[in-house]
């Protein structure tokens, strides 16, 4: 029988843990043996009590926490043949011939040199007599599933790396507390971030909190004299009112010439040039703890189970694959070509051939860096003589979603930069109705970035009747060329309405483009949207602190989630928060699931369960409330446990914006003021929505909408995340035997 051995090695990552216990309950639930090596490559070496079966309940409760479990460490003996060996050897003592790497690139080089050498390896121990002839014959090639757990986001072909976004988390929770006394004191911040060679820490951070000043390995600055231009920057921010600076430094930043930026080089030049009170703060290993963010929990969970599928499907041939994320999918891909592309990106750094770093990033690195260039500016570029200059109108639609103030800074940032008016309608349509606007300029937006709500306000109206007059007449009296929208489906929808119009009204054959901001992720023309990302977190962390209260009660918590018609935010909060059980709309709840849901809890509660966590999403039926199931499951319980519901409400939609959505509110308002630019001045102006489709931004245009809509459950048609559904089911399903005692999903 195949069996499988995970470790983890190198640097600890958030979401490691939800890596493993996707292997072991994958592996489990298809009747693979699964061990857990523990202490990385050290404990393949040494062997003994450090390899040994893991079960169902060994990987119970274990999703929250950060580090690892298991173990990691470094092993100088698993360098040399012999200890690689050693290690062969202590594998196939257990019939370990199946491996599951998660670790950097350092490991995972050790892993594909480890699954190279295997055959000779076993005829040494053969000819050694270490091992039987039967022994090596039987097990004649070592599979390799290489999974990147590491904050850096420093390995190539795959879009983001287990860790990378909980660092970001961190790095931005950081940088926004200390702008708040930056700018109290009129005070300026070095930050240092990790990330090695790499600089997507330092960059996406840089987005994200809205930095003025960002400095990266793969591209240094492009002046001799950098340091004049950083500073000339900060005093002209100074000049305009800017109370706080805050430059971030990626910890293998370096100049044109290859020498080493330290965060106290950079201090001691601003002291020095602008007779200024500086400060350094280096992050350091905070950036790697804690718990993982609910992204690094899913992306872990779904590369795990997808490195058991790629063992499986191998069937004893020799495999070796890096499972990654790519355009929004879960791939594998040749995992020594993954490891060559990584090195080539930095030796490229080392020979100072900085275009071919950035080329090898890919096309969304370089974007990303372009928006942040235009975006830590003081001042806008002059006003170009030359060029057409827009008059953009922009306002929020639907109800508030974390990112929309984010998307609205970047919007009015590039816009003015390339030298348009951009004018806010507040309140959503009722703004464009009555003609309430004020004009946006650069500093207008300053300090949006980080901020939940809708500065602009917000509200759902449906436009009709004497509205389009009213509308067409704004439109001509503040000379607009076009429209941003940021929202939700009732944006989508007046939108429509407008472009309807287009044969009665002239002043609606402008540009409309519509950007994806509801917590609900129910949109058509896009994957994810501005604000789930947010109210997911905000979901599994409520669920993490219920679990905390009640993990001594013998209870079970029923919770309630947001979502109107789609499931996402539901099946989603399950996978990352380990809840047994979840009520999706798009399933519906029948008295026949209640009732074994019912049974599975009392099993599960008799043989020593502990705690149980049922999640239900807010339109999943009409009849069976939250109330109901709560009430059910107290009555239908008896002694075995006690039952308390939770409806989390509209903290789902408010706090700051996670950085995930901040930058993708970012990059979907640079990429709408290109759109404009490409549509202004045709004979008949396209209107689109945008929106991240299989990992690529595309403009679905306005009236294709309706044909990706069910009307009558207001959410898409294709909703790519229900693929999901078969892994949730396998991960949160009762201990099929009840191994041991701790069966806490």
């Amino acid at each position: 029988m195949k069996r499988i051995g995970v470790l983890t090695s190198g640097g600890d990552a958030p979401g490691m843990n939800a890596a493993v216990r996707a292997v072991v309950r994958t592996a489990l639930h298809n009747d693979v043996p699964v061990y857990a090596i523990f202490e990385g490559y050290r404990g393949m070496v040494k062997g003994g009590n450090l390899i040994r079966p893991f079960s169902w309940g060994n990987v119970g409760g274990i999703l929250h926490k950060g580090g690892t479990i298991i173990g990691t460490a470094r092993c100088a003996e698993f360098r040399t043949r012999e200890g690689r060996r050693q290690a062969a050897r202590n594998l196939l003592a257990h019939g370990i011939d199946s491996l599951v790497v998660i670790g950097g690139d350092g490991s995972l080089t050790g892993a594909i040199l480890f699954q190279q050498e295997w055959p000779d390896l076993l005829a040494e121990l053969v000819a050694d007599n270490q091992i039987l002839l039967e022994t090596a014959e039987a097990h004649p090639a070592l599979s390799v599933a290489g999974l990147v757990g590491s904050i850096d986001n420093d390995v190539c072909n795959t879009d983001i790396t287990i860790g990378a976004d909980t660092a970001l988390h961190r790095i931005t929770n950081a940088v926004d507390a200390i702008t708040d006394t930056a700018a109290s004191h009129q005070r300026t911040f070095v930050i240092e971030v990790m990330g090695r060679k790499c600089g997507y820490l330092a960059l996406m951070s840089g987005l994200a909190t809205a930095a003025d000043w960002v400095l990266i390995p793969e591209s240094p600055p492009n002046l001799e004299e950098w340091e004049a231009k950083m500073c000339d920057v900060l005093n002209q921010g100074r000049k305009i009112g800017r109370r706080d600076s805050i430059v971030i430094v990626a910890e293998g930043a370096q100049d044109l010439h290859g020498n080493h930026i330290s965060v106290d080089y950079v201090k001691q030049t601003l002291k020095e040039r602008m007779d200024e009170d500086v400060r350094v703060t280096i992050l350091g290993h905070v950036q790697r703890g804690g718990s993982p963010s609910a992204f690094d929990r899913n992306l872990g969970t779904l590369q795990g189970s997808k490195a058991v599928e790629a063992i499986m499907e191998a069937n004893g041939k020799p495999l070796s694959v890096l499972v990654g994320l790519q355009r929004n999918k879960i791939i594998c891909t040749d995992l020594k070509e993954a490891l060559e592309k990584t090195w080539a990106v930095r030796k490229a750094i080392e020979e100072k051939d900085y275009k071919t770093a950035m080329d090898l990033r890919g096309p969304g690195y370089i974007e990303a860096f372009q928006t942040l260039r235009t975006l830590v500016r003081a001042l806008p570029h002059a006003a170009s003589p030359d060029k057409r200059h827009l008059n953009i109108g922009i306002l929020h639609s639907g109800a508030p979603s974390p990112g929309m103030n984010t998307a609205i800074r970047a919007a009015v940032r590039l816009g003015v930069d390339r030298g348009h008016k951009m004018m806010g309608f507040q309140n959503g349509f009722r703004g464009l109705i009555e003609g309430k606007s004020r004009p946006l300029d650069w500093m207008d937006v300053n300090g949006w970035a980080p901020v939940g709500g809708a500065y602009l306000g917000t509200a759902r109206q449906h436009i009709q009747g004497r509205d389009f007059y009213a509308i067409a007449r704004t439109i001509e009296e503040k000379q607009l060329d076009a429209l941003i929208i940021i929202g939700g489906l009732s944006g989508y929808q007046n939108a429509l309405e407008l472009f309807k119009q287009r044969n009665s009204f002239a002043a609606f054959d402008i540009p409309i483009v519509l950007i994806p901001a509801t917590i609900d992720n129910d949109l058509p023309g896009a994957e994810l949207c501005i604000g789930a990302d947010t109210a997911l977190n905000s979901i599994v962390n409520a669920v993490d602190n219920i679990k905390q209260s009640a993990v001594a009660s013998r209870r079970v918590f029923v919770v309630e989630v947001m979502g109107n018609h789609c499931g996402y935010l539901g099946l989603m909060s399950s996978l990352a928060s380990g809840a047994e059980r979840v009520y999706l709309p798009e399933e519906g709840i029948s008295l026949k699931d209640l009732q074994n849901d019912v049974n599975l809890l009392v099993d599960g509660f008799r043989q020593g369960k502990k705690l149980g966590v049922v999640l239900r999403s807010e339109k999943a039926n009409a009849t069976y409330t939250t109330s109901f199931i709560s009430a059910l499951f107290e009555e239908a319980g008896g002694d075995a446990f006690d039952v308390r519901q939770s409806i989390l409400g509209h903290i789902q939609q408010g706090g700051n914006p996670s950085p995930f959505d901040r930058i993708y509110a970012t990059r979907f308002a640079a990429k709408s003021i290109g759109y404009i630019e490409e549509q202004v001045g045709k004979k008949e102006p396209a209107s689109a929505c945008v929106g991240m489709i299989n990992g690529r931004y595309r403009f679905t245009p306005l009236e294709d909408v309706p044909r990706q809509i069910d009307t009558h459950n207001q959410r898409p048609k294709h909703q790519w995340w229900l693929a999901l559904r078969p892994i949730a089911r396998i991960l949160a399903q009762p201990n099929p035997s009840f191994r041991s005692k701790s069966t806490t999903a």
